[in-house]
């Protein structure tokens, strides 16, 4: 079984900075892309950003200068270095993966909090 778990968490005063990270284990193959979603209260899961095996990264508009995404691909771990958060940066970050070779698979972890106070 996939299995996903994120790390990093927390409350942090509106400026401030946390880095997340998610490690891969289990039955997970052939990483093609990992990356952070979020989900605030009332909203719909979002994009934050991804990166595959080769380095490409991609970054929604909202963080883009402030969240650094980077992996390390021997450690099968993703990570997230979000500064100058803002309040409307707080949700739930959830972990992504995609993975597998003739057929993709999506993994996902259990979400870790982010709070932004104002």
């Amino acid at each position: 079984q996939a299995q996903l778990v994120e790390s990093g968490g927390g409350l942090v005063q509106n400026g401030g900075s946390l880095r997340l990270s998610c490690a891969a284990s289990g039955s997970i193959f052939n990483i093609n892309s990992m990356g952070w979603y979020r989900q605030a209260p009332g909203k719909q899961r979002e994009l934050v950003a991804t990166i595959t095996t080769g380095g490409s990264r991609n970054y929604a508009d909202f963080v883009k200068g402030r969240f650094t995404i980077s992996r390390d691909n021997a450690k099968n771990t993703v990570y997230l270095q979000m500064n100058s958060l803002k309040f409307d940066d707080t949700a739930v970050y959830y972990c992504h993966a995609q993975f597998g070779v003739q057929i993709l698979y999506s993994a996902w972890g259990q979400g870790t909090q982010v709070t932004v106070s104002s």
